[in-house]
């Protein structure tokens, strides 16, 4: 795996992660943020052909 695709799945579920934790929290505008900030992110792996697991969001 190379370092692009590697940083990008590392970016990817770090989202998640504070995705969850917005959730958690009851921070309807911080779930929004990180939701935009996960589409792009599905956005770019779509484009350059990265392959990224299905998750709960």
């Amino acid at each position: 795996m190379d370092a692009f695709t590697a940083g990008l799945l590392q970016r990817i579920k770090a989202t998640e992660s504070d995705l969850s934790r917005a959730r958690d929290e009851g921070d309807d505008f911080l779930v929004e943020v990180e939701l935009g900030e996960l589409d792009d992110l599905r956005r770019l792996a779509a484009e350059h052909g990265v392959e990224v697991r299905a998750s709960g969001t």
